[in-house]
């Protein structure tokens, strides 16, 4: 995870964080994670489970670092969230035919991700964070896209959010908005299986279909190329986390 000055690593066990505070010092920290998603096996729970653990341990990182700036502690992001939702409120009564109109409520829902990622640093510290983690991995320099960013889960999730929203707009009035919301977790679940599925197998041609957006997201908007410095800063995190990943190899 990128953040708006500096980057998150998130290993099996442990993460590790590093932030440039505005006098040009290095700051960072690593903990054991005490939620693990590696530890869910189970199809249509391990990816959300993901997903929660990333979001658990960003208390724990504030903690630890507390100059440490989130990409939604934006009083802009935070309007634009807000905006959003209204928006899609007012598209759901809309003329729209139902698949536009939940097409165009999915697509809306990435406005404040998008407004996050062009605000100060946090684009650059993106592609930091890609160029470091992605280096690492692939033992060899790598450019600013990575090929499981979670911007990869854009279309995925456009094409479940929309199926199930359809879906759940079925079901009785009295039961829609259950439907809704089991629709909604469905979409999730689903959609990280797929996301799951294309990096196992990216050559594949609807792989490549569903990758698309997430990768032009990345290429023109989510990502900058970074400094030397924040480099620097992306390279510490993956280090700080590395530390305790070894460390648990050995004692276990």
């Amino acid at each position: 995870m990128a953040l708006a000055n500096g980057v998150l690593v998130h290993g099996p066990t442990a993460w590790g964080c590093a932030v440039r505070l505005p006098d040009g010092r290095l700051e960072v920290a690593a903990e054991r994670k005490k939620l693990r998603a590696a530890d869910v096996r189970r199809p249509l729970l391990r990816g959300p489970a993901r997903l929660v653990e990333a979001f658990a341990v960003l208390p724990a990182v504030k903690r630890a670092l507390p100059a440490a700036q989130l990409p939604f502690e934006r009083p802009g992001v935070a309007a634009a969230m807000v905006g959003s939702a209204f928006a899609a409120h007012g598209l759901r009564r809309s003329a729209l035919r139902p698949a536009a109109r939940e097409l165009a409520g999915a697509v809306l829902s990435l406005a404040p991700a998008l407004l996050a990622l062009r605000s100060g640093e946090l684009a650059a510290y993106h592609g930091a964070e890609h160029v470091s983690i992605g280096s690492y991995e692939h033992g060899e320099a790598r450019p600013k896209e990575h090929e499981r960013c979670g911007s990869h889960l854009v279309g995925p999730m456009l094409v479940t959010s929309v199926a199930g929203s359809l879906a759940a707009e079925r079901a009785p009035a009295r039961h829609r908005p259950a439907a809704k919301a089991a629709a909604a977790a469905g979409a999730l679940a689903a959609a990280t299986e797929i996301f799951g599925w294309m990096t196992r197998h990216p050559e594949h041609p609807l792989a490549r279909a569903l990758a698309r957006p997430g990768h032009e997201l990345q290429h023109r908007v989510g990502t900058d190329e970074p400094t030397p410095e924040q480099l620097e800063v992306a390279d510490a995190a993956l280090r700080a986390c590395l530390r305790l990943e070894d460390a648990h190899d050995h004692d276990t």
